[in-house]
């Protein structure tokens, strides 16, 4: 089966928040605290309203992953990232996380940040970014890593 990417719409909100809930669930070590604080587990559609949001999709048209960026003080950030765990590891995330770079470099950013889970950093370490500086995050301290967009 193969993936596509397009531009996230409305209509697809039901879809990705269920991606958004069982990729975000399926890390165990994330787990017991995302279901002490469900409002973590909602996904806004601000994404998609701003034109902001990229989906794969199946040949059947379903959602299988999305990808956001956001733009806040002149730099350019990878804000969302998340593949339906029966997808994960077969290239979906690669291929969101390519798009997204190659829609900021159309808009003359020529670096993406992105702020990872930690058990994410050797796919991120895989596809190009580094590591910059440690963060807070609202679960625990996170690498800051950065990627060109080319």
């Amino acid at each position: 089966m193969s993936i596509s990417i397009r531009a996230a719409k409305l209509p697809d909100m039901e879809e990705l928040q269920g991606v958004f809930q069982r990729a975000s669930l399926s890390n165990e070590k994330d787990r017991v605290a995302l279901l002490e604080h469900p409002e973590w587990l909602m996904l806004s559609d601000r994404g998609v309203l701003e034109g902001r949001m990229r989906v794969a999709v199946g040949d059947d048209d379903a959602v299988v992953g999305f990808a956001t960026y956001l733009i806040s003080d002149g730099v350019a950030e990878l804000e969302d990232l998340f593949v339906d765990p029966p997808w994960m590891r077969r290239g979906v995330g690669q291929a969101l996380v390519m798009d997204i770079a190659a829609r900021l470099q159309e808009l003359h950013f020529e670096t993406v940040e992105v702020t990872a889970n930690p058990h994410a950093m050797p796919f991120y370490e895989h596809l190009g970014f580094v590591e910059d500086r440690i963060v807070e995050t609202q679960l625990y301290p996170a690498p800051r890593m950065r990627r060109s967009t080319g």
